[in-house]
């Protein structure tokens, strides 16, 4: 997808103000405490707190944030029961979302994000209405000054990874849920730093946006929605060219 990819969303994080810092932050806090509430604190023993810390400290999370949330999960500090929990709907022109949410309160994250559909023109599904539009899988995303194409495919080929994708942007490996703590292990090794490596969303069918306002309808739902307090990712299949998604920006 053009339009809203997961690299042109990294492109307009890169100038995040310090409010949109501090939500990164707390979504990481979340992760890094529910990794080491189901596999303990020690990140050597539990694959998953490893590959949070890994996003923890490639957007440089401070250290003390990171500990405080590790403590929280292991319970040597005191802190709020989060749990995960997807909703999927459809936006304008039957875009379809998938939101990954952490909360420690399941009515109050799901009222918010029907209202927050309701006035983005669109609508909260039923469990599966959306989801089959979408690969549930493993995400690496890699820029081109990190590697070269032989070398990121026998890595990632080579430690279980599906498909290695060049485009414009740059590299985007994919891979089996059950494959992800292997393949950014290797990666790690290999000296291959990851732009974003996350379990995701990746959709399957794709819905053309070539309307501006239709554009900027469904980018203003995508903030709002990742905007509330609980949602942790927000995942769409809309596709938009160049030039309306830079329309739809101004």
């Amino acid at each position: 997808m053009s339009g809203h990819s997961k690299w042109s969303t990294i492109k307009r994080a890169k100038g995040i103000t310090d409010a949109r810092r501090g939500k990164i932050f707390s979504r990481l806090s979340r992760d890094i405490t529910l990794a080491a509430k189901a596999g303990g604190g020690d990140p050597e023993a539990n694959a998953r707190l490893r590959t949070v810390l890994l996003q923890a400290r490639n957007a440089n999370m401070p250290s003390d944030n990171i500990d405080r949330a590790i403590k929280k999960g292991t319970g040597d500090l005191p802190g709020m029961v989060f749990e995960e929990h997807t909703y999927e709907g459809y936006g304008t022109n039957g875009v379809a979302f998938i939101i990954k949410v952490t909360t420690d309160n399941k009515t109050r994250a799901a009222q918010e994000i029907r209202a927050t559909f309701s006035r983005g023109g669109g609508n909260l599904a039923q469990t599966g209405a959306v989801a089959f539009q979408f690969m549930h899988a493993g995400q690496f995303l890699i820029t081109k000054d990190q590697t070269t194409e032989d070398k990121l495919m026998e890595v990632a080929l080579e430690a279980g990874a599906d498909d290695v994708i060049n485009s414009a942007d740059g590299f985007e490996v994919r891979c089996e849920i059950n494959q992800f703590d292997k393949v950014i292990h290797a990666l790690e090794d290999a000296g291959i730093k990851t732009e974003s490596a996350e379990i995701s969303y990746i959709p399957t069918t794709t819905i053309p946006i070539n309307d501006v306002s239709a554009a900027k309808t469904i980018l203003k739902l995508h903030d709002a929605l990742d905007a509330l307090e609980d949602v942790q990712a927000v995942f769409s299949n809309e596709e938009m060219d160049e030039t309306t998604s830079n329309a739809a920006h101004e």
